[in-house]
């Protein structure tokens, strides 16, 4: 007796989704934690154990590049 399966493993495992959402979750947690770290360093708060200045310029860097990643994984959903 023979099954035919009709439907590709990509979309019975749903993989087109999964890494557009992968893409939108690496962003978004970009976005958060250079948020966070800039948001720290406003207040005045340093994590402890930490040595040397806090790179402003990097920090705002990634999360320009964290912005774009959660755009491009937005526009992936949507379409």
């Amino acid at each position: 007796m023979t099954v035919l399966i009709s439907q590709s493993v990509v979309d019975i495992l749903g993989l087109n989704d999964l890494m557009a959402q992968l893409i939108l979750a690496v962003g978004a947690a970009m976005i958060l934690g250079n948020g966070f770290a800039i948001y720290q360093h406003k207040k005045g708060n340093a994590p402890k154990g930490a040595e040397g200045p806090f790179n402003a310029v990097r920090a705002w860097w990634l999360f320009g590049v964290g912005v774009l990643i959660a755009i491009w994984g937005i526009a992936s959903l949507a379409t």
